[in-house]
């Protein structure tokens, strides 16, 4: 070893002015503080084991399951061996739904259906999930079931009906949904809760012509929060969930690529990070983009989003007319 060259560059580093090797140290603890991040990601996203989501109960309430991502959760927790309490509002496709997960994963797979119109009579809809699941041990709760616009809107142009349903379903369901199913993961000391919030309230900064979707997804997400620093010491895990695009109708989107997974793509990657981290985007490309919207000013994303949406409302308002014609 060639101590002479080690005491020169010593040596020159100490004739460096102070600020200089200040600088030097600071992006150093920025490298270092990257590079760790980096491997963290590596970690969660492919490398950390799933739990074994049984020991939360071994039945799983989930809403809105009849399509989408809601549908993808149903068949994936059939497969892990959860027994499944399905909530939606069309008991054709709620059977369909569950005659699909028995072909697929057997008649060991016990199913329940809830039929509930979330836009509707909730004090009812929670009855009826309150006596289904009595003696139950639910412990996992997907709170999928939601509404969105349906194409984008300025806010004035946003008719009660939409804004009462976005309300109603998004923020009022989920809420009191988790309330019902909360008290018996109370009473066994276990449960896992995951709410699907959205890209548009968290990893944008903002989501012009869908401000009330947004809105309600953003509730989702503090909701959450809150409810995992109230009960983690209770035994339930509290987890917001944040996808970005997935191939489902309430997207528009019909096939899914890379960075658009289809809805059992997504599910699949869910799985494995119930019960971990109060908010998180489980599908890998998803939070790559996340990283690069992050980096952008706010100002960019902004006036991307808004030429984005503004082109969507053009074709739906073409789509409108097209109808009425």
């Amino acid at each position: 070893m060639d101590f002479s060259a080690i005491s020169s560059c010593m040596q020159q580093a100490h004739n460096q002015p102070w600020w200089v090797i200040l600088i030097g140290a600071l992006g150093l603890l920025s490298l270092l503080k990257k590079s760790l991040s980096l491997l963290n990601w590596v970690w969660v996203t492919f490398l950390r084991p799933a739990k074994n989501l049984r020991k939360y109960g071994s039945w799983a309430l989930i809403t809105g399951p009849t399509d989408g991502i809601g549908k993808g959760f149903a068949f994936q927790l059939a497969r892990k061996g959860l027994n499944l309490v399905l909530v939606g509002r069309s008991p054709s496709k709620l059977k369909e739904v569950s005659d699909g997960i028995h072909s697929k994963c057997g008649e060991k797979v016990q199913i329940k259906t809830v039929v509930v119109d979330f836009s509707g009579n909730l004090s009812e809809g929670m009855q009826k999930i309150e006596e289904a699941i009595h003696g139950l041990d639910v412990g996992v709760l997907i709170n999928n079931v939601g509404v969105s616009y349906p194409y984008a809107k300025f806010f004035h142009e946003v008719d009660s009906e939409l804004l009462k349903n976005l309300i109603t379903v998004n923020v009022e369901g989920t809420t009191k949904v988790t309330q019902v199913v909360l008290r018996g993961m109370l009473e066994r000391k276990r449960g896992a809760i995951v709410n699907l919030g959205s890209g548009a309230a968290i990893v944008i900064p903002s989501d012009p012509l869908y401000a009330v979707y947004a809105a309600t997804k953003a509730y989702i997400d503090q909701f959450s929060r809150c409810l995992f620093v109230e009960y983690k010491g209770r035994g339930i895990d509290v987890q917001c969930q944040v996808p970005l695009y997935v191939a489902t109708k309430m997207a528009s989107i019909r096939r899914s690529s890379f960075f658009v997974p289809s809805a059992d793509g997504y599910a699949r990657a869910a799985l494995r990070w119930i019960g971990y981290e109060p908010r998180c985007t489980p599908y890998g490309p998803h939070s790559v983009l996340w990283w690069l919207l992050d980096s952008l000013p706010e100002s960019v994303v902004d006036n991307w989003r808004l030429g984005f949406c503004l082109k969507i409302r053009k074709k739906g308002q073409q789509k409108d007319s097209g109808k009425k014609e």
